[in-house]
């Protein structure tokens, strides 16, 4: 893929603003790389209000990988192009879909994101519903627009929950508010998914990506990219195992660290009161062959699910 100046985003600590790189320029997914160590991922279809379709699907996974794979970033930062974030399924394909058999063809696990060993950022600038949502809750950290729009809509379109949202939204906002919002299928703003634990950061529209963007940027100047990864994975694995496997899980990545020239990195710039210069991630780095916790749900595939779910008879 060809590479070329972008343009420039804000910096996060008001000093010189990052030069970013277009490494995918064009098609449903783009993708921009700052010299502050933020990839910018953008949702990429306005024209449709970003509408999620297999298309959209396929190329927003390769740009994670991309992103996982690539020296120069440490965070990675979501949002969708124009006034929406992701408002679900592609409106175009609603009426096809309606009354035939699920298609799940080419589609991989919905929650590939967690296959990402670099924080994920969501800049959520305008309507989140449906799969935009789910996509959404798998952030690690949420921006939102005040204003912004979200609704689970399942239930109001004859739908299921639908992608693992009934076991996503739980673990953030609690049982009874998840059945709130999934039962009813009602429209809440950004200020109320703030109050509700959806989202935990609230900014007026002109200053979301700026704000996102600073928080992104202070982490990929002064967080360790071993740490960054391992924390994320344990983030992700330890909420569905006891402590006493978490306990064993961190005493083996423990051991990883304590050895690591990040840890000597961050010891030496701790002492010496200056900024750190951590490493970049290491290609060969992989949490989960340290801890021996797979996320084995990364490698569903949805078309070989639904084939073994439709009656036989």
């Amino acid at each position: 893929m060809t590479e070329h100046t972008a343009g420039t985003a804000p910096a996060g600590d008001g000093g010189a603003q990052p030069t970013d790189v277009r490494v995918v320029a064009d098609g449903p997914v783009l993708f921009d790389v700052g010299s502050d160590g933020v990839g910018v991922v953008t949702l990429n279809a306005p024209e449709r209000r970003n509408g999620w379709n297999p298309e959209m699907e396929l190329r927003y996974f390769e740009v994670l990988e991309l992103a996982d794979t690539d020296p120069r970033v440490r965070v990675v930062l979501l949002t969708g192009a124009g006034r929406t974030f992701c408002p679900g399924v592609d409106s175009g394909r609603l009426d096809g879909l309606a009354g035939k058999p699920l298609d799940m063809t080419g589609r991989r696990s919905p929650v590939r994101a967690w296959a990402l060993r670099k924080p994920l950022i969501a800049a959520i600038n305008g309507a989140c519903a449906g799969m935009g949502l789910v996509q959404a809750l798998l952030c690690d950290v949420r921006f939102a627009a005040r204003g912004a729009k979200f609704t689970t809509a399942f239930a109001r379109r004859g739908l299921v929950g639908e992608y693992g949202i009934t076991w996503l939204l739980p673990r953030l906002v609690g049982p009874e508010r998840a059945a709130d919002l999934l039962l009813s299928g009602r429209v809440f703003d950004a200020d109320e998914a703030l109050a509700l634990g959806v989202v935990s950061r609230v900014v007026e529209p002109g200053e979301l990506m700026a704000s996102a963007r600073a928080y992104a940027a202070d982490i990929a100047a002064n967080c360790s990219p071993l740490s960054l990864a391992f924390i994320r994975h344990q983030l992700h694995t330890d909420q569905q195992a006891g402590l006493d496997a978490t306990l064993h899980r961190a005493y083996a990545a423990m051991a990883v660290a304590a050895t690591s020239a990040d840890f000597r990195e961050g010891m030496d710039s701790f002492l010496q009161e200056r900024a750190p210069a951590f490493p970049p991630l290491a290609a060969d780095l992989h949490p989960a062959a340290v801890t021996g916790a797979g996320l084995p749900e990364l490698d569903i595939v949805p078309s070989a699910v639904v084939d073994n779910s439709r009656p036989t008879g």
